[in-house]
């Protein structure tokens, strides 16, 4: 499907920022045309400048959506993930793992939670970034501090490419 969405607006390029913007923050689009946030309505010009576009792309953008079956479906459907706890972790006396990988990496969730699981740390939170982007970031939040040595178990999983914690 993502491959469908850039070749509809590949010539669109403030539509695409939109729809990025949309996928990222899970909003969707509502029988009435506007945007929402959940039950939470989104004003045009605070997506607009969220995505940073004129805000008439906004509306063509929901319009385009709207004129195609397949895309209305999907966007009509779209729900926010919920809160990341990455920025917060450590207030909370967690710890966030940022895990950079090479975009055609296969397994590095799994392989990456078998090493937490082998070394009896719970993972409160994992989210992964779409793999479109050149190097996606898998996120992992655990309970309490992680010992450097799982950092350097994690380093040696295939593709793994760089390994930070906050």
């Amino acid at each position: 499907m993502w491959a469908n969405i850039e070749n509809k607006f590949e010539n669109y390029p403030a539509r695409m920022k939109v729809i990025n913007k949309m996928i990222e923050l899970g909003l969707r689009i509502n029988e009435d045309g506007k945007i929402y946030c959940s039950d939470l309505k989104i004003g045009d010009k605070a997506l607009a400048e969220a995505a940073g576009v004129d805000r008439r792309a906004i509306k063509s953008t929901i319009n385009a959506i709207m004129d195609d079956e397949k895309l209305y479906i999907l966007f009509k459907n779209i729900t926010p993930a919920g809160t990341s706890l990455k920025k917060i972790a450590k207030h909370l006396e967690l710890s966030a793992i940022e895990i950079e990988v090479e975009s055609e990496s296969e397994g590095i969730l799994v392989q990456t939670a078998d090493i937490f699981t082998k070394n009896r740390i719970d993972i409160k939170q994992a989210y992964a970034e779409d793999t479109a982007v050149e190097h996606p970031k898998l996120t992992i939040i655990t309970e309490g501090k992680v010992p450097p040595a799982i950092l350097d178990e994690i380093l040696k999983i295939k593709g793994v490419l760089r390994v930070s914690i906050y």
